[in-house]
């Protein structure tokens, strides 16, 4: 909303180098040595070069300064009468679809000086962001402000912030229990960003129809124990298909998981005329093919949303360190403070209560052997 100009609050924030304004002109040297004197009696002589000024990638805006440890932007640019908000659908390259408040979908670009922030993100737009948008009678617009946003999902990608899904409370993992196979691994790496981000997970096991359901009782109990909902289900029989849909009524959820596991075939099932792109896993890799290739958040008839996202093959944690990942692991998280150091990561310390509780099998052993991986594979050779 519009405030008056005096009440208008004024922030330096930071720009991205390559999007700044005026820069000095690189010619001034060249035309010296070549005696260009017109040309260099009409420079500007108070230009300075000491990072001031028009060279500078601090600039003042109007807006509010934010708390952008959540996956959002530190500046909320001001914005006026004119805009109406809306949810960001989808995000395709420079486009994004806005479904507005007044219930039409709009094509919008993105404002430039929104662009130009300096942020870690790889996109200052991602899919369930709330906006507001300057709109035109041919249903396009411009996005001009991005809201706060609360419980994202990210993930690091070339070392930056990828926010998949932004303003979402519940999380479901999709796995498969056969084509392509299980992977609690990568189910692991899912909670820990959603224990991070405070989304509550759920784990949904596609596919259950291809093997025996006892073959995972002790995965599902594992996990059951830990206080995570587990569903086992099939998108071609539709066993459990009803609790699932019961169970994401009215809330919005962001389904996630590797290629192939059904995410597409499972939304279809539970909300029909959905159509979405499904296809079938490799019989040679039992690798699924990448049939969703953005984000798109659909509505549900029951209520609610879904995000439905590209499948993942690797999902790189963002913005936890070594030492916060066993605080994240509520199976790990009570044996921490007993350790003989305080920064015990519980791998080769001595008089570490995390490993002799995985030894007296008070911590499942697979578990303990991801946390172990994540950090010594992962964690911990960032930056080498």
């Amino acid at each position: 909303m519009a405030r008056n100009k005096k009440n208008r609050s004024k922030i330096r924030t930071e720009f991205r180098k390559k999007h700044q304004g005026k820069t000095r002109d690189a010619d001034l040297t060249r035309e010296f040595k070549t005696g260009d004197t017109e040309r260099l009696a009409d420079a500007q002589h108070g230009e300075r070069v000491s990072g001031k000024g028009e060279l500078t990638r601090h600039r003042t805006v109007f807006g509010d300064a934010i708390d952008d440890s959540n996956g959002g932007l530190n500046v909320q640019l001001d914005s006026d009468d004119s805009l109406i908000t809306g949810r960001v659908l989808s995000v395709h390259g420079l486009q994004s679809r806005v479904l507005g408040d007044d219930n039409v979908v709009y094509s919008c670009t993105v404002r430039q000086l929104l662009k130009s922030l300096s942020t870690d993100q790889r996109h200052v737009i991602a899919t369930g962001d709330r906006v507001a948008i300057r709109t035109a009678d041919n249903q396009e617009g411009m996005i001009e402000r991005v809201e706060p946003r609360s419980h994202v999902l990210s993930r690091t990608s070339r070392g930056r912030q990828h926010v998949i899904v932004a303003n979402v409370d519940w999380l479901m993992i999709v796995t498969s229990a056969a084509e392509p196979g299980l992977k609690p691994g990568l189910i692991d790496r899912f909670l820990l960003t959603a224990e991070h981000f405070g989304i509550t997970p759920i784990i949904c096991i596609n596919k259950i129809d291809l093997v025996d359901a006892a073959e995972y009782q002790q995965l599902v109990g594992t996990f059951g124990q830990l206080g995570y909902r587990v569903l086992t289900c099939s998108a071609e029989t539709g066993q459990g298909i009803d609790f699932l849909r019961q169970v994401i009524a009215n809330r919005e959820t962001a389904v996630v998981g590797q290629s192939g596991v059904g995410k597409s075939s499972l939304l279809n099932v539970i909300e029909p005329g959905l159509a979405l792109r499904v296809s079938h896993v490799s019989s040679e890799n039992q690798k699924g093919r990448h049939t969703t290739t953005a984000a798109k958040l659909i509505p549900l008839t029951s209520g609610g949303f879904v995000v439905d996202t590209p499948g993942i093959r690797q999902f790189q944690l963002w913005d936890i360190t070594p030492g916060e990942v066993s605080a994240l692991m509520p199976d790990l998280r009570p044996y921490v403070s007993g350790c003989r150091y305080s920064d015990c990561l519980h791998l080769d310390e001595d008089q570490c209560l995390v490993k002799e509780a995985v030894a007296d099998g008070r911590i499942d052993a697979r578990r303990y052997d991801s946390y172990c991986h994540l950090l010594e594979e992962d964690l911990m050779n960032k930056g080498r």
